[in-house]
């Protein structure tokens, strides 16, 4: 965001300047940084741990907010002309701001520490320095420390048939985020169940022994609010193709032709919709997959072979399947950036992806020199931990509203950033 006023928050009114964090629910987290990039990035770890934010680009904008809505947490950058920091801490102190403050900066420690030192003379909560570039550890430990955020959990055991009778299942979104362009291109939905007493749940709990007709059921839920959900996105002006998993069993059953006729955006911009099918499935069944694909291909709907990993022996059968992307498993993605035997796998399956004319997918992305390692190979996209978390719908929909709202235009549809292959 480039704007220097305060851009608009997604929360209701705040208590005013000086009355400390706020009992809200949901905490509010400020991001001020020159930098689009790392606001941006910030904002997206912060959503994924259920913590809403507004993004500033300087001090000057910062200040005013104050008088109106009361954060929790201030990441404030120092630039190269401190000044402006120490202004705002200085404002902070006379105004009893009670939250946190974590300082940022790629200068010098002593430039930081000064800047501390001045908050901590006037009583506020000054959080040991964050130098850049840093990772999404250090964010979260950040969150951890305040006792902020707010994570899935997984039950013991929850009943997929009784999460569905209750309403229970929502389905939250993951960034999907072009490697070399640094963009946001798509976004994949997750099935969550928010339990009344366990809070938000994770799949592994309501998905393992579920039956056939449950998986079916919640397919048939998954797409339609997927594609609902590609409505909300297209009032905003961003039209991107969304990604939503299916088995190939519900796939068959489910009449996905008509779902996606009733439920779809009827403009002329529909991105289309992306269906991950495990490959797996594809292999122990390739003419039905490719009937199924060139059946949906027509309501610009495509597969995307999901999972892919190093022991599938039919790999050269997978030319005959109109699939337009691989996505490579995350086993093989963690740590391609320094082990040897990972490195020429990725590389493999990103190879056969653009023999095939189609996009490599990298899953599970969460150190930054994996991202450097996969853009060397010439991966297309990515997902993982470093550039997003799943994030319930209306939180995904917030950040992306800043970015047109201060913009005012689509953000293309976005910029994702990986700070620690930037400098600041």
């Amino acid at each position: 965001m480039t704007a220097s006023s305060a851009p608009a928050s997604n929360r209701a009114a705040a208590s005013p300047a000086g009355a400390g964090p706020r009992s809200a629910q949901v905490p509010l987290c400020y991001v001020v940084d020159e930098e689009p990039s790392v606001r941006h990035f910030l904002s997206l770890v912060l959503h994924g741990w259920g913590i809403d934010t507004v993004e500033f680009p300087d001090g000057a904008s910062l200040r005013p907010a104050m008088a109106q809505r009361v954060p929790d947490l201030i990441f404030l950058n120092i630039s190269t002309e401190s000044a402006d920091a120490i202004e705002s801490v200085v404002s902070l102190g006379k105004g009893g701001f009670a939250g946190a403050v974590q300082l940022m900066s790629n200068r010098g420690t002593a430039v930081l520490e000064h800047v501390r030192a001045v908050g901590l003379q006037h009583k506020l909560n000054m959080l040991p320095v964050l130098k850049k570039p840093f990772e999404t550890d250090a964010i979260v430990k950040i969150i951890n420390r305040l006792n902020l955020g707010t994570q899935p959990v997984l039950a013991s055991r929850l009943d997929l048939d009784e999460a569905l009778a209750n309403k229970w299942i929502e389905f939250w979104y993951q960034p999907k985020i072009d490697l070399r362009k640094r963009q946001l291109v798509g976004a994949e939905a997750y099935a969550r169940a928010r339990h009344p007493v366990s809070g938000v749940v994770l799949p592994a709990a309501f998905m393992a022994g579920a039956s056939t007709a449950s998986l079916v059921a919640l397919s048939e839920l998954a797409l339609a609010n997927v594609l609902k959900a590609g409505l909300a996105f297209s009032r905003l002006g961003i039209n991107m193709p969304l990604t939503v998993n299916i088995p190939v069993d519900a796939l068959v059953k489910l009449p996905v032709e008509d779902i996606v006729r009733t439920h779809r955006t009827q403009t002329d911009k529909w991105a289309g919709l992306v269906i991950d099918v495990p490959a797996a499935q594809i292999v122990a069944d390739l003419a039905l997959t490719c009937n199924l694909a060139r059946k949906l291909g027509r309501d610009n709907v495509c597969l995307a072979i999901d999972d892919f990993g190093q022991a599938h022996s039919s790999v050269a059968k997978l030319s005959e399947l109109p699939f337009c992307e691989i996505k490579i498993n995350r086993a093989l993605v963690a740590d391609c950036g320094s082990n040897k035997a990972h490195a020429p796998l990725c590389k493999s399956v990103i190879d056969l992806a653009h023999r095939f004319g189609r996009k490599a997918v990298a899953m599970g992305i969460e150190k930054a020199a994996d991202v450097t390692a996969l853009v060397s190979m010439g991966c297309d996209y990515g997902q993982g931990f470093l550039l997003g978390q799943p994030m319930p719908e209306a939180r995904f929909l917030s950040l992306l509203r800043q970015r047109v709202g201060t913009r005012g235009r689509n953000p293309a549809p976005g910029a994702a950033p990986i700070p620690e292959t930037r400098r600041a």
